[in-house]
């Protein structure tokens, strides 16, 4: 959802075209028309160019490579609920993508006059989508994420709910507003929380992994609004500091689980945690990994706040949830958090390997 974020800057459309020639559908889908008099393409490549060209404009609207960042919320809200994953984080899971991907579609419709001067090689401004279909989406993708929420239990649903109210009242209020960056921070910490109360069946003890992850939420979006102008210095110099006081909290402070969690992790019994030593080795490794990420992007924007700069330092700070993630599950010390943080780890190089195949290396948050 355009709460969170997704990858780095937008790309002219799915196969890399130029932007003038992704405003028709043959340009956006890389097959060039056949020039006048000649014969054309087999009639199944002709019936299928179309096809492919939809589904591209679909992907691009939807910002597929976005989607290796949200799973990593509701596993991290798992672990710092001191639950192990099982069907229903799948369900909560399943709950945020769909959320989330409502929260993408409804954010170009509702920026669609703005995309038509700024960004028209877009899906909805250069007519590859229609915007009724993109609404028509949003409201779709909104409903079956409550759905699977509702299946996940009272409490994961008790989460759902604000969370899509946030994403709507983002997309179609609060975006351009000063209160922009904090309604994306607070549906992040929201989609944490949504994993911890499908899992564990509570909230309270993922409200410090919330809070760190929606603080670097905070510091991406505000960066983000530059993208297109440039000219701030002081959101990447801000972003920058955030991002070295994460790193540090992150290393310094364990989730404090429940009575019954941590009388269950007791050395010695069964389901009890790993030794401190490897958990903290591990967070502190995924901690390390989070500051190299987003940390030089910021500083060469805080330099040069040029609109290509700021463009790769919201990358940066999108590409770093993923550790951040990852880095949150691994300092619960709850059983299954390792593995549990190296599942997480694992989606940043599955994005990547995804974003280079669809030839959809960039993508926006905005």
């Amino acid at each position: 959802m355009s709460r969170a974020v997704a990858t780095a800057r937008d790309t002219p459309g799915p196969s890399g075209a130029s932007a003038a020639s992704s405003r028709t559908p043959a340009g956006a889908s890389g097959v060039p028309r056949a020039a006048s008099g000649t014969t054309g393409p087999p009639l199944a490549t002709a019936e299928a160019s179309p096809r492919s060209a939809r589904l591209g404009a679909w992907a691009e609207l939807l910002r597929l490579p976005a989607l290796f960042t949200v799973p990593g919320d509701a596993l991290a809200g798992a672990a710092a609920a001191g639950a192990r994953p099982g069907p229903r984080t799948l369900l909560a899971i399943g709950s945020s993508l769909c959320l989330y991907e409502a929260g993408m579609a409804l954010n170009d419709w509702a920026d669609r006059a703005e995309d038509a001067a700024e960004r028209p090689h877009r899906p909805l401004p250069s007519g590859r989508i229609r915007p009724a279909a993109a609404l028509t989406a949003a409201g779709v993708l909104t409903g079956a994420g409550l759905a699977l929420a509702a299946g996940a239990g009272r409490p994961a649903l008790a989460v759902a709910a604000p969370l899509a109210a946030t994403v709507w009242a983002y997309d179609l209020a609060l975006k351009h507003t000063p209160a922009g960056p904090a309604a994306m921070a607070a549906a992040r910490g929201l989609d944490l929380l949504l994993g911890a109360a499908a899992t564990g069946g509570g909230t309270r003890a993922a409200l410090p992994s919330a809070a760190l992850l929606g603080s670097h939420t905070l510091a991406v979006t505000a960066v983000s609004r530059r993208e297109t102008t440039g000219g701030s210095v002081r959101a990447p110099l801000a972003a920058l500091a955030t991002t070295g006081a994460l790193t540090g909290l992150v290393a310094r402070h364990r989730t404090r689980l429940p009575a019954g969690r941590r009388a269950a992790a007791a050395p010695g019994l069964s389901g009890s945690t790993p030794a401190p030593t490897v958990t903290a080795a591990l967070t502190a490794a995924l901690g390390a990994v989070y500051a190299a990420t987003a940390a030089r992007p910021y500083f060469h924007a805080a330099l040069n706040p040029s609109p290509p700069l700021t463009q790769r330092a919201v990358g940066g700070g999108i590409r770093a949830t993923v550790p951040l993630q990852a880095a949150l599950a691994a300092r619960s010390g709850a059983s299954g958090a390792v593995a549990t943080s190296l599942l997480v780890a694992a989606l940043a190089p599955a994005g990547r390997l995804f974003a280079r195949r669809s030839a959809m290396r960039k993508v926006s948050i905005t």
